[in-house]
């Protein structure tokens, strides 16, 4: 039995170029940063980012959808984490080796 994986197909080619094409923005990356320890506010990530509350809602927005992010309300706030815990190994393993 040989130990070679399998290609992947075109279309599981293009959901992964899609996933490094959402991690390729920089506002991503620092919304990333901000909620990678712990769930934060909108507001929360709007401070920390220096970022209008516009643009942290439109990436939160795509973050989330991809399932990246998770959204959990909280009375009348709503808290965004990371769901993905890979996207932040990721980040890490790619600044490390861009770092050495």
């Amino acid at each position: 039995m040989s130990t070679r994986k399998r290609n992947l197909t075109d279309e599981e080619l293009e959901l992964i170029a899609r996933h490094f094409r959402l991690l390729g923005e920089p506002m991503r990356l620092k919304i990333l940063q901000v909620v990678c320890k712990e769930p934060h506010t909108v507001g929360d990530i709007v401070t920390a980012t220096d970022a209008t509350q516009a643009n942290v809602s439109k990436h939160l927005a795509l973050l989330a959808a991809a399932g990246i992010l998770k959204r959990e309300k909280d009375g009348q706030c709503v808290y965004y984490g990371v769901k993905d815990q890979l996207v932040v190994k990721l980040r890490e393993l790619v600044h490390a080796q861009l770092t050495e």
